[in-house]
């Protein structure tokens, strides 16, 4: 299942980003190209899936749609940012 491995692509992704972080991870950005084969509320169910259990379940998905199917991005999941709550406290 080829949007699977996107899937696990980006969670692992995610997960290496945020360990070099000091923060709470609270967000995710992400372009989703027009040829992507699969829309933002099936990425949002399949990641919602595969991160239950992990640090990242409950994360909130910001979802871009690209809807230029001649976007260099357009066959891909991309990783835009990640937002981090700081404390005030340390």
């Amino acid at each position: 299942m080829h949007e699977q491995s996107l899937i696990n692509d980006l969670v692992e992704k995610i997960h290496r980003i945020a360990s070099g972080e000091d923060g709470r991870l609270v967000a995710a950005n992400l372009r989703l190209g027009a040829l992507a084969h699969i829309s933002a509320e099936h990425l949002r169910e399949h990641f919602e899936r595969a991160t239950v259990g992990t640090s990242l379940e409950g994360l909130q998905l910001q979802i871009e749609a690209l809807p230029d199917i001649h976007h260099a991005e357009a066959q891909q999941i991309v990783l835009d940012s990640l937002e981090f709550e700081y404390g005030h406290d340390h």
